[in-house]
């Protein structure tokens, strides 16, 4: 398979080790999580989710299929959002940066790939579940991957992202789950004490 077209490869994935175990007992409210002292607000990450369910109500392709495909969406962002900051923090450790060149020459080819803007946006909004505006975040983090491979050696990425996300001291509020090691990403957890009487992620009708 390409390697522009596995969007079934999650950016988590990219670092191939466990990065972080997350503390959930003291989160404030209105807070999702908290990475290096700086606060993730859950309006935030609701704002990421609001513009996918957007997007996917505008696709051509059933909104209904589309929605139903992505029931955990909450939780999916708030991760992406993770593994961001602890790449960003890999990158600011060893020197590396990205260039909004260099971005740009990412996304062409995928739109070269996808045999156009429009069919790439909507292979990302139905694989990746990203809206067009939170498609560069994803590119970012993939060039600073791959220049990170380049420097550390590949599948040498797990003591450096260790040490980035033991640095950050993320906490995650038992809403969104618990960091999952060994799949390296947010699971449901186990929190009974929670009770969410509608999914918040999801869209209300007619939007």
């Amino acid at each position: 398979m390409h390697r522009r077209t596995a969007l079934s490869v999650s950016t988590a994935l990219l670092l191939a080790a466990p990065l972080l175990s997350a503390c959930s007992g003291q989160a404030r409210p209105g807070t999702a999580a908290v990475v290096g002292g700086e606060r993730i607000t859950t309006s935030a990450v609701q704002a990421q989710v609001n513009e996918v369910r957007a997007a996917q109500n505008r696709s051509g392709q059933s909104a209904s299929e589309l929605v139903a495909s992505t029931p955990n969406l909450e939780r999916q962002k708030l991760d992406s959002i993770l593994q961001s900051r602890i790449i960003d923090k890999m990158a600011d450790t060893a020197g590396v940066t990205v260039s909004a060149k260099e971005i740009q020459e990412e996304r062409k080819g995928y739109v070269d790939d996808s045999k156009g803007s429009a069919q790439f946006e909507a292979l990302f909004l139905q694989k990746g579940a990203m809206a067009p505006g939170q498609i560069d975040r994803f590119l970012r983090d993939r060039v600073l991957v791959t220049k990170l491979t380049a420097k550390y050696g590949n599948g040498k990425l797990e003591e450096p992202a260790r040490a980035a996300a033991k640095a950050l001291h993320i906490e995650v509020n038992p809403r969104y789950g618990a960091w999952d090691v060994k799949q390296i990403k947010l699971g449901a957890g186990d929190t009974p004490w929670i009770t969410q009487r509608t999914r918040p992620e999801q869209a209300p009708a007619g939007a």
